[in-house]
């Protein structure tokens, strides 16, 4: 590339302080554009002491953010909600020239996001504490939740501006301070963040951002006045987040990888079966955790749900997510659509058959970084394209006899992030979610990421960690539980005792 081109991109730095401050660590990656394939950007990589200088701004800021009042904490958060509804289309925009997905899902994320601002603005209600008047003769008892510090979240490329927020919305409005650690593939949206954060009329070091690859990953991670960490990304990263963090002292929640099943019984709607198992493999070019990446067919299911699909897929338009009309855009980088295609050959090496292959797609001749939807059917545990989180555009299909045997692959599955089930029988959807080994489940619905109000996360492989993200469960990441005991006597009562307190 001639060195002209190079010097013309632009670079995406840190926020640290409440302003845009430059790397002197000399490193960097680049950004790439998804539909195009060239250069787009350069994102700065932190050094150590660079994440240091976040540390201690969000540091110096706690103990004032602390004491804000939940009442103007609340207030700030109202005013961010509107000023991120106000710019949907900004923060769309960016994400999708940097991701690729298509400006309906880009504003489909924000949305979803946002729902997590709104709960976050009914901070004093969901920090009340409990109170026992006369727990003992004289003596009450009350638990009040406290924040924990400085905190950081490191969040993945595939939601750049929703998992931020599923992070830092509860984090702040708890009253803690924040450092984000966004992926180094989209690094712009989170500075329109911070912008909006710092108009929002957060106070300066309370919300920063630290541009970056391990390096800045792994001072987190140890750095001491770092008091919790959440992570979303692959399961091998996650568990290694899970183990350095909470080594050296952390609270730590790591949500890692998925392979998400959809049962479709014999007696499911076929047509809205198909159409659901398309839009949940398929959506955001599959690049989601609680994609659709299994559809297991019970008996005679299989043929007409596997017709159906293929009829939905020929009618999918892929191509630049800017572009209108298009429903499905590029994969993040060459390498990872590359990944995710040689599991078509390792599928037919191992016996399964690939009914549309997403390569002789035409719009794998654009430039850029597309591969056009895959169809795989006769999937069986054990083979490449059944085991691995593909995260890409290629759904399987297993075949299975009973529901018996469905659950039991499904269970044995290593992960559980999330499964769905489509059937009309109301007493075989209230087995499944009893049996189901998963955290979310979706009853004829095929995507089930729960509303702000609920938490999102999975069981086995798929979360490390105690409590899931967001909602109820992310207030009590975030916070820590302080419980006093209070008598006021009258002094002339007061005398030894040496003996355990007991309740009198």
């Amino acid at each position: 590339m001639p060195v002209q081109s190079e010097i013309a991109l632009r670079t995406v730095h840190h926020w640290i302080g409440g302003a845009v401050v430059e790397s002197s660590s000399g490193r960097s990656g680049t950004v790439w554009n998804p539909a195009s394939g060239k250069p787009q950007a350069h994102v700065a990589f932190a050094s150590a002491a660079e994440v240091d200088q976040a540390v201690a701004a969000a540091k110096a800021a706690f103990p004032g953010w602390r004491a804000t009042p939940l009442s103007r904490r609340a207030e700030t958060m109202f005013k961010l909600r509107d000023l991120i509804d106000r710019n949907r289309g900004r923060i769309a925009e960016a994400l999708t020239m940097e991701h690729g997905k298509t400006t309906a899902d880009a504003l489909g994320e924000v949305a979803r996001g946002l729902e997590n601002i709104e709960f976050a603005c009914g901070i004093p209600q969901m920090l009340k504490g409990g109170y026992s008047e006369q727990a003992s003769r004289g003596v009450d008892v009350y638990q009040i939740r406290q924040p924990l510090g400085v905190v950081a979240g490191i969040t993945p490329f595939n939601f750049p501006a929703m998992v931020p927020m599923w992070m830092f919305a509860n984090a702040i409005a708890c009253g803690n301070t924040f450092i984000l650690k966004p992926s180094e593939k989209d690094p712009s949206v989170s500075m329109l963040l911070a912008e909006l954060i710092r108009e929002a009329g957060v106070p300066d070091g309370v919300f920063n951002v630290v541009q970056g690859d391990k390096v800045a990953v792994d001072r987190l991670l140890e750095h001491p006045d770092v008091k919790a960490i959440s992570f979303v990304g692959s399961t091998p990263v996650a568990k290694a987040i899970y183990e350095t963090g909470t080594r050296n002292g952390k609270r730590v929640q790591a949500l890692g990888g998925a392979k998400n099943h959809m049962l479709v019984l014999p007696d499911a709607d076929i047509g809205m079966a198909a159409d659901a198992a398309v839009s949940a493999a398929y959506g955001s070019a599959g690049e989601r955790c609680m994609a659709i990446s299994v559809v297991v067919a019970v008996g005679d299911v299989a043929d007409p749900l596997i017709g159906a699909i293929q009829d939905r897929m020929r009618k999918i338009k892929v191509g630049p997510g800017l572009e209108e009309g298009n429903e499905m855009g590029p994969l993040i980088t060459r390498e990872h659509r590359d990944r995710v295609a040689e599991h078509l050959d390792s599928a037919t090496a191992e016996g399964a058959t690939v009914a549309v292959d997403g390569r002789q797609d035409p719009v794998t001749q654009r430039e850029g970084f597309f591969l056009g939807t895959s169809l795989i059917d006769n999937v069986k545990p054990g083979m490449r394209c059944y085991d691995d989180e593909i995260f890409g555009p290629v759904l399987g299909i297993v075949r299975v006899k009973t529901y018996a045997e469905a659950l039991r692959m499904i269970n044995d599955n290593p992960f559980g992030n999330g499964t769905a089930i489509f059937t009309r029988d109301g007493g075989a959807a209230r087995q499944f979610q009893f049996d189901v080994e998963a955290g979310m489940v979706g009853i004829n619905v095929p995507i089930p990421v729960p509303v702000a109000y609920y938490s999102f996360g999975g069981w086995k492989a798929s979360l490390f960690g105690d409590v899931h993200m967001y909602g109820p469960e992310g207030i009590q990441f975030y916070t820590r539980a302080k419980v006093v005991t209070s008598r006021w006597p009258d002094p002339e009562t007061s005398k030894v005792d040496l003996g355990f307190p007991q309740v009198r």
